[in-house]
């Protein structure tokens, strides 16, 4: 080993090796097995938290949408302390939901939605504007520069 030391967000350590054999060198990332506790569904039935499954679901809401990798990644980190910071054993997927949602939220409003829509299970049209208005209203002056707004504010 050549060198080894902490990622930037202290969540994985990198090593640089040398390989004996042919003198290439070569990085390696490793990180810890995290703790996190089990879900609970929303049919009473319990399985291992996934990461995975965390990740697909925020990148299937953040398709084709103007977020940044790192942003992304590092949204993921930040809910991966949170899950395994949980004293509790178990945990209901309704608070991992609400996590998740809070962390959309803040990098992409149409992520958002489209996370809240299936999660919420939105059955009507009325529910997408009610969401869309609180966005509106909770984001005013302080919003992201590359999103155009959801609603027309011109509508009357």
């Amino acid at each position: 080993m050549v060198d080894s030391r902490l990622t930037g967000d202290g969540m994985q350590i990198r090593r640089r090796r040398q390989c004996e054999g042919c003198g290439s060198r070569f990085n390696t990332y490793e990180s810890p097995e995290l703790k996190a506790p089990r879900i609970i569904k929303s049919n009473g039935t319990r399985e291992a938290f996934s990461e995975k499954k965390l990740r697909d679901g925020m990148l299937r809401a953040l398709e084709k949408r103007p977020v940044e990798t790192r942003d992304v990644e590092r949204t993921i980190r930040s809910l991966l302390r949170e899950i395994c910071s949980v004293a509790d054993a178990e945990i209901p997927s309704s608070l991992l939901g609400e996590w998740v949602m809070r962390e959309l939220s803040k990098l992409d409003q149409v992520a958002y939605v489209r996370f809240a829509s299936v999660y919420r299970r939105f059955d009507e049209v009325k529910e997408f504007l009610d969401v869309i208005e609180r966005l509106e209203r909770d984001a005013a002056g302080d919003g992201d520069k590359r999103q155009i707004s959801l609603l027309d504010t011109h509508r009357k």
